[in-house]
């Protein structure tokens, strides 16, 4: 079956390890009007579901690595004496931007003695030659984990959402990082509009069927956030949304087509209260998280 991140965590470094959300500095193709669709659009808002900060709420302010990691490591440690930790750079595109910049900034965080992995949110469309030589060169110093943002693998969702590229540009990607022998985690998003319960399925029974295998999976639930494209389209045209009880089915059914080599990073999602509008049962955590550990228990590890 597969494992859970924190079971996967305490297996290989035999002590539980905490992420640290931090910030790059780096923006987005699909934001800065590079992007521009076979129908002649030019992306300059991002996903319609990201947020400004680029489904990064929750990540370190602008500020230099040092700052940002202790700031976080102080707020983790209100709660636990955690002495590892994940360096996570979630919002926006974090293989987007100077490839030297961004190596002096990945190296200097890989460098540090309490930091185990480094963790980097990314679109398939940003792994040029020179990234993938730094990703490479990086994770001979620590685990670098690189995480792709497919959230579906249907195209005409994919258009409707502006992702920006085609899965065949997911393929590449994928098996060029794991040629190189780069840890990947693939972003799934379940309840986007117009998807059936089928569709979603097939996504992930598409990530289960990968060769060489997924290492990782993040699932989660459509966030309705104020600010955002999808956000003018539900209040325009309110679409259906899942219940807590549709979603966490669903999420056990996608985690039953899994192979067991596949660790599952993330059941479920919580944007910030005061930007969300649905679904407003998604704000209780600790209750979703213990109906999915309920319904999944016989299922995950």
């Amino acid at each position: 079956m597969p494992r859970k991140l924190s079971t996967y965590l305490k297996e290989t470094y035999g002590e539980k390890i905490y992420r640290l959300s931090l910030s790059s500095g780096c923006t987005c193709p699909n934001r800065d009007g590079s992007i521009i669709t076979p129908d002649g659009k030019k992306l300059t808002k991002g996903c319609t579901f990201c947020s400004e900060q680029g489904s990064g709420e929750f990540a370190a302010k602008i500020a230099p690595i040092a700052v940002q990691i202790e700031d976080a490591k102080a707020r983790i440690r209100q709660k636990t004496d955690a002495k590892s930790f994940i360096a996570y750079f979630q919002s926006y595109t974090n293989t987007y931007g100077d490839v030297g910049r961004l190596s002096k900034l990945y190296n200097e965080t890989a460098d540090r003695d309490d930091i185990k992995i480094l963790s980097l949110g990314t679109r398939p469309d940003c792994l040029g030659d020179d990234v993938m030589e730094m990703l490479v060169a990086l994770n001979r110093k620590k685990p670098v984990w690189v995480e792709l943002g497919l959230q579906t693998i249907h195209e005409e969702t994919a258009r409707k959402v502006d992702r920006g590229y085609e899965l065949k540009v997911f393929e590449d990607a994928y098996k060029r990082l794991k040629e190189a022998g780069i840890t990947v985690i693939v972003h799934v998003i379940l309840g986007l509009p117009g998807e059936t319960k089928d569709d979603m399925l097939s996504s992930v029974k598409y990530l289960a069927e990968l060769d060489p295998v997924l290492d990782g999976i993040k699932i989660q639930n459509l966030q309705i956030l104020k600010g955002t494209s999808v956000y003018d389209d539900y209040m325009r045209e309110p679409f259906p949304v899942m219940s807590m009880e549709e979603y966490t089915d669903l999420v056990r059914d996608c985690i039953a087509l899994l192979p067991k080599e596949t660790v599952v990073h993330r059941m479920t999602g919580d944007g910030p209260r005061r930007l969300l509008e649905a679904p407003l049962w998604s704000l209780d955590k600790k209750r979703v998280l213990n109906m999915l550990n309920k319904k999944c228990n016989e299922i995950i590890s």
